[in-house]
C-alpha cells in the first residue's frame, strides 16, 4: 500500500504540473512522468500487459505525437499564411477513392462471407497472472481488440493519422519570421504590421 500511495501522489503532482506550465515542452515532460508513473501503478496491480502498453503506446507513440505537434506548430514566431485552397483539387480523387473502397468491401463480403468468431474464454474468467484466456491476459485482450472492439480500434488509428496529417499541412508552408529586434518599439511595430497583414 505504501507504493500505491507514493505513486498516487506522484501521479497527481505530475498531472497538476502538466496543466499548469506555460511552456508546452515542460508540459510534455510532466506528461511523460505521469505516463511512466501510471505504468508503474499498473505493475503494482499485477497488470503487466497494461503497464507495458502504457509505456510503449503512450510514453512512446502518443507522447512523440505531442512533441511533433509542438515542433511543427512553431508557436510564438508569428501568424501563418493561409496558403492556397487545396480542397477543390482533392474532392474528386477523395470521392473516387471512397467509392472504390466501398466497392472492394462489397465485393469481398459477397464472395467471401465472414466466418463466425471463434469461441474464446469469457473476459470475466479469473486466474493467475500470465495464464492464457484469463482476464487481462494477452490472448484475451487480443481477441477482444480484433473482434468485438475492432471498429473503435480502427477509428482511433484513423483519427490519430488525420491529426498528424492536419498538423503537417498547417505548418508545412509556414516559414519562421526573422528574429525581432530587442527594442520594445521595434517589436511593437513589427507586431502591428503582422496583425494588419492578417486582418487584410
Amino acid at each position: 500500500m505504501i507504493a500505491f500511495y507514493a505513486l498516487a501522489v506522484v501521479l497527481i503532482a505530475s498531472a497538476i504540473f502538466t496543466v499548469t506550465q506555460k511552456s508546452p515542452v515542460y508540459s510534455v515532460v510532466g506528461l511523460l512522468v505521469n505516463f511512466i508513473t501510471l505504468a508503474a501503478l499498473y505493475f503494482t496491480l499485477d497488470a503487466e500487459f497494461l503497464g507495458v502498453i502504457q509505456i510503449v503506446v503512450y510514453s512512446g507513440a502518443i507522447l512523440m505525437l505531442f512533441v511533433f505537434v509542438i515542433a511543427l506548430l512553431s508557436s510564438g514566431i508569428g501568424p501563418f499564411s493561409e496558403g492556397p485552397n487545396r480542397l477543390p483539387r482533392i474532392a474528386l480523387p477523395a470521392l473516387l477513392a471512397t467509392l472504390a473502397s466501398f466497392g472492394f468491401l462489397a465485393f469481398g463480403l459477397l464472395h467471401a462471407p465472414l466466418a463466425p468468431i471463434p469461441a474464446h474464454a469469457s473476459a470475466s474468467t479469473l486466474g493467475a497472472v500470465g495464464n492464457a484466456n484469463v482476464f487481462g491476459s494477452v490472448g484475451d485482450f487480443g481477441v477482444a481488440l480484433f473482434t468485438v472492439q475492432l471498429l473503435p480500434f480502427e477509428v482511433t488509428a484513423f483519427v490519430l493519422m488525420v491529426a498528424v496529417i492536419g498538423v503537417v499541412l498547417i505548418a508545412g508552408d509556414a516559414a519562421p519570421q526573422q528574429t525581432l529586434g530587442t527594442h520594445p518599439a521595434k517589436r511593437r511595430a513589427r507586431e502591428r504590421e503582422s496583425i494588419v497583414k492578417v486582418l487584410k
